[in-house]
């Protein structure tokens, strides 16, 4: 049965639009097979420097997987992004400024997010991340504190035509 591939629920307060979604969700799929498999899953979450347990990972594709197939499909994953945002979208902003936080210091400095871009497969230098570090850092401190980042994702999610950052 082939896969939806023009979803329409609404995304996520992290993912501004279907393009974004899917982008990310070729990320989780690493073989590009069209599906995230327990394995990509688990691979993802280990490259972000997650210690999630495998009782835990088992839960989410649970939670995802819909169908029962044992995989999540971009509809799936579309459909789940949307509802998190309705179910904890303030916890799931933490938990995104948490992950990039690295040192847990409060702040996102430009190494911390090159080190996730790297770990994601991003090709950008650490200079390329100062500039996006410089772009939403009102107080100019030279980091991105949480206040900061939740104003950033709130512009993003507001952002129809893509003309932000």
């Amino acid at each position: 049965m082939a896969a939806n591939t023009n979803p329409s629920p609404k995304p996520s307060a992290c993912l501004q639009d279907m393009d974004e979604v899917t982008k990310v969700f070729k990320k989780f799929d690493a073989n590009g097979d069209g599906k995230i498999s327990v394995t990509e899953l688990v691979d993802v979450m280990k490259a972000l420097g997650s210690d999630t347990s495998e009782d835990e990972i088992n839960r989410t594709m649970e939670e995802i997987d819909s169908d029962r197939d044992g995989f999540i499909s971009l509809t799936e994953f579309v459909a789940f992004c949307g509802a998190a945002e309705g179910e904890g979208g303030a916890q799931e902003l933490r938990d995104a400024f948490e992950m990039y936080d690295q040192d847990k210091d409060g702040l996102i400095s430009a190494a911390e997010l090159h080190q996730i871009l790297s770990r994601l497969g991003e090709k950008c230098s650490v200079h390329d991340c100062t500039g996006m570090i410089n772009s939403v850092d009102s107080d100019g401190d030279g980091y991105v504190s949480f206040e900061e980042f939740k104003k950033m994702m709130a512009g993003a999610a507001t952002t129809t035509n893509g003309s932000s950052m």
